[in-house]
């Protein structure tokens, strides 16, 4: 094929000028090298942890707070009071709800002489695991008839299973969580959705709870929690009672179809409008409703110097390649003899393009593979940094197809002009000079 021909006649020329062609491939390698780095931390961070169902899954939103640093229109506070959230999950107006907040506790094994150890907790309601599609590796999650009878179960990872019962089926099990016996009800399988999306005040990298529970079962143990409370007038109550004016619950809804949210929006303000009649809120009814990927948007989830770092380095990958377009008209325009030989021999101007489109193509698949192992040693360095996200920084699949498919694209752009020029050599002169 003639494809291969040209690779033939790339390989020859490389062998020719193996310093241009090295100054070349480095130049491509180390653009693609930095881009990828940098593209590949924003695609963990900036990703859609809920594919399928971002767009129909809502955060809610309420203003219940008191009268202190009030402004029309503004932001309503980011959690829920717990008894807003009760109230919403009573009414049941979504397919599917969940409230619920974070805490930690301490696991005792029950092998005498094991020390007891802290885990993360998860307290929420039942609809947590299907509306967020967390995958079980054995058993299930509780009812709703559990949560009402505040039942003493528990969903446990299958790290915190291994560590506990050594590889044994862990459902029907029991834990001890803070001297509270748990019935193990389900085990999870792998599961760590980057990033934390359902509860950002714990950390927007945290990796997910070793142990989840029902939250009324959380209230009526008075376990311990963790993360933002916001509180206003005046205290009198534990911050975590039902009618107190904090706000520390998170609550999210989900719908079978997007545009319910429209009517839940509505019955949310009415909701509003009620407790303002009654004293209960004393701002008027001031509402959000955002899906996942807005609520993201929302909290900056994504460091703003990991969006700067990516403009800089596909700015740095420009660079290389006008520096890679340089270097192709230099190659591309010494062989002027050969192409005036060529076209005399009745190549056509189509042919001396492609042929010498396909050589930069080549420098380019080869800088991919450098830029491969740059990428790859940018990633690594990603990981040792002191940051939340660090660990989640590696190479995937579709990544990987980026980077050759950059590589080659990239090499190609900058191949076009040399490439042109080089298919528009006057033959007549260059037999002339010969």
């Amino acid at each position: 094929m003639r494809v291969f021909y040209y690779l033939e006649l790339a390989l020859r020329s490389f062998r020719r000028n193996r310093v241009l062609t090295a100054l070349m491939v480095l130049a491509i390698a180390l653009g693609i090298g930095t881009s990828m780095t940098t593209l590949t931390v924003l695609y963990i961070l900036a990703g859609d942890p809920l594919p399928g169902k971002s767009d129909r899954t809502f955060y809610v939103q309420l203003d219940a707070e008191g009268k202190e640093n009030y402004q029309p229109g503004g932001e309503p506070n980011v959690q829920l009071t717990r008894a807003d959230a009760e109230a919403l999950l009573r009414a049941r107006r979504a397919d599917a709800q969940a409230m619920m907040t974070g805490g930690e506790g301490a696991i005792q094994p029950s092998e005498a002489g094991r020390e007891p150890f802290h885990v993360d907790v998860r307290y929420t309601s039942a609809d947590f695991f299907s509306m967020f599609d967390v995958p079980f590796a054995r058993g299930a999650g509780w009812t709703e008839r559990e949560d009402e009878a505040r039942a003493r179960v528990a969903v446990i990872s299958k790290q915190l299973a291994e560590k506990l019962f050594a590889g044994s089926d862990a459902v029907g099990r029991t834990i001890r969580l803070d001297q509270h016996e748990l019935v193990v009800s389900g085990v999870l399988d792998a599961w760590r959705p980057t990033p934390h999306f359902y509860d950002l005040f714990t950390g927007a990298y945290e990796q997910a709870e070793q142990v989840f529970l029902p939250f009324s079962t959380s209230r009526d143990l008075d376990l311990e929690r963790m993360g933002n409370i916001d509180c206003w007038g005046e205290q009198s109550m534990t911050p975590t009672a039902l009618v107190a004016p904090c706000a520390w619950i998170q609550f999210w809804v989900q719908f079978e179809h997007r545009d319910q949210a429209a009517a839940y929006r509505d019955f949310l303000v009415h909701y509003s409008e009620q407790q303002h009649e009654s004293g209960r809120f004393v701002r008027p009814p001031n509402v959000r409703l955002r899906n996942v990927m807005e609520w993201l948007d929302e909290g900056k989830v994504v460091p703003s110097d990991v969006r700067l770092q990516t403009w800089l380095a596909f700015a740095f990958l420009a660079v290389c390649l006008l520096n890679t377009v340089g270097l192709l008209l230099a190659k591309f325009l010494r062989r002027s003899q050969e192409i005036g030989v060529r076209r005399a021999l009745g190549a056509s101007r189509r042919a001396i393009f492609v042929q010498f489109l396909v050589e930069a193509g080549s420098v380019g698949l080869v800088g991919g593979v450098l830029g491969l192992g740059l990428a790859w040693l940018g990633l690594w360095a990603v990981r040792q940094q002191p940051q939340d996200y660090a660990s989640l920084a590696a190479l995937d699949p579709s990544m990987l197809a980026v980077t050759f498919v950059l590589a080659v694209a990239s090499s190609c752009a900058a191949g076009l002009l040399p490439a042109w020029r080089a298919a528009h050599v006057t033959p007549a002169l260059q037999l002339k000079s010969q």
